[in-house]
């Protein structure tokens, strides 16, 4: 699945620093500004998967699973 999220990015000092308004607690950081935006997808990659986790947890059997395309 393809996403696309914002990368607020900030050079302090001799790194960059990055954060993504639309998924709180995704940070990322590098000497580069290309290695911070990987620091950060793979940031947002493990939140939304362990959001999806606890999500599914405990669903009823019932329950319908579907993905939903977005944009």
């Amino acid at each position: 699945m393809h996403n696309e999220f914002t990368a607020i990015v900030e050079q302090a000092g001799k790194w960059f620093i990055a954060y993504s308004p639309e998924i709180p607690g995704a940070n990322g950081q590098g000497k580069t500004k290309a290695e911070c935006l990987k620091n950060l997808a793979e940031a947002i990659d493990l939140i939304l998967a362990d959001r999806r986790e606890d999500a599914l947890r405990g669903l009823p059997t019932t329950a319908m699973r579907e993905l939903v395309a977005v944009g």
